[in-house]
């Protein structure tokens, strides 16, 4: 079995960063990752292409199959995003499928991470099928990153947001906070909610805004995919929140940890968690060193007084800052976007 990307693999590339982009085609949010499928003929003819588009579907891999009639696969080339599964869950194992259709070599760019879903590459290629890694690996890696994230650290990939003005309010000082950036980044975040599984907010948040939680176009109207509702913190959530009118039942923590809590959505099947405030909850996630991104929306205007975005994260000397590696900024409207990631992780 090869992990090369050198030589003869290269070949591979164009195909499997169109397998990439057929990936982004299945939900973002969900318990399994986004995978593409490309089957080529010897020639590198394109036959089908497949994508997975969400949990108790076709995988990617049988998705392209399902295209092409009984033996169409016969001595094809499969690239795949991601190695083929090796188990029975919703649906069966890849690797079987791949076999039994007959294919002569298989292209993956990063291997399965899954205790039970790992090995499909030695299984193929036990039953005679070349098997090619590697390729494109880190295109690949970065596309799922946060579902790689949750399944090596067995939690939610976990991004916390804060809006805050130059000087690092996020309310002034009476407590109004609504709105401190425009529209432009406001629409962002509704969309990045969207991609979310879980929307954590704490209780005082909670009781001082009382948010809806939901992921909402610039008229109001929702999105198609709503965050789950996560609210922490142990003050008791007031019957008529608005967070009771979400099209999905809140789950409530009455607790401080966020460990425990990330470890029961990891339990329930969330793969993501978009912490979106108070302050309280996101010094908690990252004094605790379980932010996985932090997205920070920049206001140009000055507030001063007590109402800092970020509270007390650990740190009590220079030496112990969180540092953070900037990936991108975005200029939304009046506003910046600035999307950072723990240094090293």
């Amino acid at each position: 079995m090869s992990t090369s990307t050198t030589g003869a693999a290269t070949t591979y590339v164009p195909a499997m960063r169109r397998a990439i982009e057929l990936s982004a085609g299945g939900p973002v949010w969900g318990e399994n990752p986004q995978v593409g499928c490309v089957l080529l003929d010897d020639a590198g003819t394109v036959l089908a292409e497949g994508w997975h588009r969400g949990a108790g579907t076709a995988h990617a891999e049988v998705d392209a199959l399902s295209q092409l009639p009984q033996g169409g696969a016969r001595g094809a080339t499969a690239v795949v995003t991601l190695e083929p599964c090796n188990h029975t869950g919703r649906t069966g194992p890849c690797a079987r499928a791949l076999l039994e259709a007959g294919v002569a070599r298989v292209v993956y760019a990063i291997a399965d991470p899954g205790d039970r879903s790992s090995g499909g590459a030695r299984t193929l290629a036990e039953g005679g099928v070349e098997v090619i890694g590697g390729v494109c690996a880190d295109e690949v890696a970065e596309s799922i990153h946060g579902w790689l994230t949750a399944a090596r650290l067995r939690r939610p990939f976990v991004t916390v947001k804060w809006a805050a003005s130059l000087d690092g309010r996020a309310a002034a000082g009476d407590g109004t906070s609504q709105w401190i950036t425009g529209p432009e980044a406001r629409d962002d975040v509704h969309e990045r909610r969207a991609r979310a599984g879980a929307i954590l907010v704490g209780t005082g948040t909670l009781l001082d805004d009382d948010p809806s939680l939901t992921a909402r176009r610039a008229d109001g109207t929702l999105l198609d995919h709503q965050p789950t509702p996560v609210i922490v913190g142990t003050r008791p959530i007031p019957a008529g929140a608005a967070v009771h009118t979400h099209p999905e039942p809140p789950l409530a923590y009455p607790t401080h940890d966020v460990r425990t809590v990330l470890a029961d959505l990891y339990d329930r099947g969330f793969r993501s968690a978009f912490v979106e405030g108070g302050p309280t909850l996101a010094s908690a996630f990252l004094r605790a060193g379980l932010a996985d991104e932090v997205l920070v929306y920049q206001a140009p205007l000055l507030l001063g007084g007590p109402r800092l975005a970020v509270q007390d994260v650990g740190v009590a000397t220079l030496n112990d800052a969180i540092r953070l590696e900037i990936r991108s900024v975005h200029r939304l409207g009046d506003d910046v976007l600035t999307i950072s990631r723990p240094k090293g992780r």
